[in-house]
């Protein structure tokens, strides 16, 4: 445990980076108490360090339901998480408590772009196959059809919600040539015009596309969106990459349209559950290449993330403004 001051008391539910620590001590607003591990915190430590706490920050691996909330009790002010995504939370129960919630939007926008390129690229060109075939001597004379893979010159890329990041993901595939990028979701975007983005309907996005890059973010209609209807109408050439949610990709039907030949490829940075067990089917296919979650996986990134839910958690806990606050 760190004391940091004796006014109100937090709990950190994970090791994080120290640029957060840095402004929690220099606040001297807080009492920290922290779950010290790279490791997530079990359910019973979790339900003790939250005891009586003013403020919590979290992750996405913390369920932060009714349970935990009563047993945090009526101090809690401020719930900060350190993630975009915040289906980990019970949002009704906190709303109805009135407690405030940070989230980390937009500074790992451009990470997780990069990292959603160079998965597809991976995929696409079957990079990790390459690695294992010069490992295992199966590298021998040239020949012609070795290893082909796909390219993005010339093609049709469809993306599936053109949100920030999908957004960023786009303006990164431009330059490699593409010919049409498509997209879908709710309504048509403005900022679509930036990357020539055709708003089509998503079974037009699904039967044209070469590349589907899905950056939706998980909701009651994308849970399971992409199933074995979304497989079948897929081109057989075509590439499948997934960096929003593993919850919007019906797992048993991917494998089935990756074994069977229905589609050529998938990448995967997200899965369900997290992590994947180590004989979950698809990981015995060589054309599927799936990622621990790594999207925003720079120094630089988590960095800004853990001062970004730092400062979330002291503007709740001070009752100011907080930089990112989830209005729900």
């Amino acid at each position: 445990m760190q004391a940091v001051g004796k006014v109100m008391k937090v709990f950190i539910t994970r090791r994080i980076p120290p640029e957060a620590m840095k402004i929690l001590s220099a606040a001297g607003a807080c009492e920290v108490s922290q779950w010290d591990s790279d490791e997530p915190v079990p359910r019973t430590e979790l339900l003790k360090g939250v005891q009586g706490a003013h403020g919590l920050l979290c992750l996405l691996s913390e369920k932060i339901d009714v349970e935990v909330l009563d047993a945090a009790g009526p101090n809690l002010k401020v719930i900060s998480t350190l993630s975009v995504g915040f289906d980990h939370m019970a949002l009704d129960e906190i709303k109805k408590r009135g407690i405030r919630v940070g989230y980390t939007p937009d500074v790992l926008t451009d990470a997780t772009a990069e990292l959603t390129v160079a998965l597809l690229l991976a995929t696409a060109r079957r990079l990790p196959e390459g690695v294992e075939e010069v490992k295992n001597g199966g590298w021998s004379s040239w020949k012609p059809l070795w290893l082909c893979g796909y390219g993005l010159s010339g093609s049709t890329v469809g993306v599936i919600g053109l949100g920030r990041i999908g957004m960023a993901i786009a303006r990164r595939l431009m330059p490699f040539g593409v010919k049409r990028l498509l997209y879908s979701g709710r309504t048509a975007k403005a900022h679509a015009a930036e990357v020539n983005g055709e708003f089509v309907p998503l079974d037009t996005l699904v039967s044209e596309s070469d590349f589907i890059v899905v950056s939706c973010a998980l909701t009651p209609e994308t849970q399971g969106l992409c199933d074995k209807s979304f497989f079948s109408k897929m081109k057989n050439t075509a590439v499948f990459v997934n960096s929003s949610r593993g919850a919007v990709v019906n797992q048993e039907d991917l494998y089935q349209a990756l074994a069977s030949g229905q589609i050529a490829a998938a990448g995967l940075d997200v899965t369900t559950p997290e992590p994947l067990p180590t004989n979950h089917p698809l990981l015995t296919l060589k054309n599927c290449v799936v990622l621990p979650h790594i999207g925003s996986a720079t120094y630089s990134t988590r960095g800004v993330m853990s001062a970004l839910a730092a400062r979330n958690l002291l503007g709740g806990l001070q009752g100011t403004d907080m930089p990112s606050e989830l209005t729900f």
